[in-house]
């Protein structure tokens, strides 16, 4: 757990600069050189399999679905402890006042349909 950082306590912390642009005319010259392409070794490579019949089977795409949910939760900043409390006592907080709201209005319009039609008994 010591290795999970949170966003910005870190200066090295690469997801703060994702979005940086870089002014330098030599690194935008390179960048310009480079072929641009949809797909990379990935896609191609996808589709190859797919013409020559080695599809994959469910156990392995149930495999890959594994994979990929590890990988994305591993992209999850979790809060700390003191946020779970905050959170959870904001949550609990809004529950009971729109629980205390809707029973207030139930009785109030219970009551008014009594009122107008009449009480049976």
């Amino acid at each position: 757990m010591a290795d999970n950082k949170r966003r910005g306590e870190d200066a090295d912390d690469d997801r703060l600069n994702d979005d940086v642009v870089s002014d330098n005319a030599e690194n935008d010259a390179t960048d310009a050189e480079e072929p641009v392409t949809g797909g990379g070794t990935a896609t191609r490579e996808r589709s190859k399999a797919r013409v020559d019949g080695d599809r994959v089977g469910p156990f392995g795409r149930i495999a890959r679905f594994v994979r990929e949910v590890v990988a994305e939760l591993r992209k999850v900043i979790w809060p700390t402890r003191k946020e779970l409390l905050t959170y959870t006592g904001v949550v609990i907080a809004f529950v009971t006042v729109m629980l205390t709201i809707v029973a207030v209005l139930d009785y109030a319009f219970a009551k008014g349909v009594l009122w107008v039609f009449g009480n049976p008994s």
